[in-house]
């Protein structure tokens, strides 16, 4: 058992990266770790996590006859994601739980930014008022080319699964991007290799990040 997940309380770790990365997998495990370890762990997910922002997930991910406009699309991101910070995210923190996102503010920049064509500085202005002081500690990414993601992917696409390969590169460029331009709160891992080394890479990832070289390390 690795008891230093036990020590995560009151911190806020993304995960995040394209479609096929196999990052809500790695999430699930990760999390059954930390309640194994007994910490107050609290998973979410996005869009999603509230009343409110499921039924926006069921309008942004359902296959419509209406095409929805880009910006439109940040937008109903951002509605979900406030209602999350404000009922969940933000009263678990500050009950000292962990709280581990299935994707956050990372997303709608690789995917309605990079991928969609909405200026960066657009979604940030959003995103102030939307998240308020909230950051996460640590924004893990899943790295993995198009074309590996996409053998993996559900033939039961959702509408943003089956945009295609070329949309799907430029997500995981603005994904890549985002990590180069802040290298302390991102750690980037190969999601290409087994899922076992994937999950190892992501404990020793963390432990470095958040408890290594974290506050008083």
């Amino acid at each position: 058992m690795d008891a230093w997940l036990n020590t995560l309380g009151g911190r806020f770790i993304v995960f995040d990266g394209p479609d096929g990365s196999g990052k809500t997998t790695q999430l699930k495990r990760f999390v059954a770790a930390c309640r194994d370890a007994d910490a107050m762990v609290e998973e979410l997910r996005e869009p999603g996590g509230t009343a409110i922002g499921e039924r926006i997930r069921d309008l942004l991910l359902s296959h419509g006859e209406e095409d929805i406009d880009p910006v439109c699309e940040m937008l109903l991101y951002m509605a979900s994601r406030a209602q999350l910070v404000a009922c969940r995210i933000e009263p678990l923190l500050e009950q000292g739980f962990l709280v581990v996102a299935d994707r956050f503010v990372s997303s709608t920049l690789a995917y309605q930014g990079a991928a969609g064509g909405v200026p960066e500085e657009h979604i940030y202005q959003v995103a102030e008022i939307v998240c308020d002081k909230i950051r996460p500690d640590l924004v893990v990414l899943f790295d993995v080319d198009e074309v590996t993601a996409g053998r993996r992917l559900s033939p039961l696409l959702d509408r943003m699964e089956a945009k295609g390969r070329a949309f799907h590169a430029r997500v995981r460029k603005g994904y890549l991007d985002q990590a180069q331009r802040d290298p302390e709160r991102h750690l980037v891992i190969d999601a290409s290799q087994p899922p076992d080394k994937v999950f190892e890479d992501l404990l020793r990832g963390v432990r470095e990040r958040l408890i290594e070289d974290g506050p008083g390390a």
